[in-house]
């Protein structure tokens, strides 16, 4: 339905994105990306096609799916601090943005980073926020924080995001970055809609674990949740 009216009326993904109960146009662009293949700001490109399901009848059938291994996990305010920018969306694939902020995690940088994590668990914390479809574009933009998680209060002249207390939930990947990427669509196509939890403010956060490698390189995915009206009052 949202892409059928993301192509026939001339309409905002931010707008669309409301009307159908996501709580931000990047996890409505996620759940249209994985179910579609292409972006919501591309629906009306010419040669751009999207999928059409029948309507629904009781028949069941049994397949096997992706296992997603996560935890609910409560958590007291905390910091990040490192490097920020302001960087274009991207759904699939390498994001030369983030690529170019990597390489501005110098020997100093490192050596601060180093001396102000004291948030558990400890490794390099990416944090997405504000995110927003630009005016008159295709794509959204995002500010983008690489850095690690504190709690102190000097944080050496880096860029840093206050993160209040919040409930996550915590989705572990081991994997290459593609991986990643595909879990992320996971948990908007298919883990909200059959969860007890929504979409709660604050930022997207992917944790990496630094001494991890190879095949078995943890990284961890951080979403900001609660729970859905209607769990709460029936609990």
């Amino acid at each position: 339905m949202a892409g059928l009216e993301l192509m026939s009326q001339p309409r905002k993904v931010i707008d669309v994105a409301v009307k159908y109960g996501y709580h931000s146009p990047d996890s409505f662009a996620k759940a249209f990306y994985q179910l579609h293949g292409i972006n919501p700001s591309e629906v009306n490109k010419s040669g751009k096609s999207l999928k059409s399901f029948p309507r629904m009848t009781f028949q069941l059938t049994i397949s096997g799916g992706s296992e997603l291994n996560y935890r609910i996990e409560n958590k007291e305010a905390f910091t990040i601090a490192g490097i920020k920018e302001r960087i274009p969306l991207v759904y699939k694939g390498e994001n030369p943005a983030i690529t170019e902020m990597l390489t501005k995690i110098t020997g100093d940088v490192y050596s601060k980073l180093k001396s102000l994590a004291n948030v558990e668990p400890l490794g390099g914390y990416s944090a997405s926020f504000n995110i927003w479809e630009r005016e008159n574009e295709e794509k959204a933009e995002l500010d983008h924080l690489i850095g690690t998680a504190t709690t102190k209060n000097d944080l050496l002249d880096l860029d840093s995001l206050h993160v209040a207390a919040s409930t996550w939930a915590i989705f572990t990947v081991f994997g290459i970055p593609a991986d990643i990427q595909e879990v992320w669509g996971q948990i908007y196509a298919e883990w909200f809609p059959s969860s007890n939890y929504q979409l709660a403010e604050g930022p997207e956060i992917l944790f990496t674990d630094r001494n991890s490698i190879g095949p078995n390189y943890k990284s961890e995915i951080w979403i900001p949740v609660e729970k859905k009206e209607s769990a709460t009052q029936s609990s």
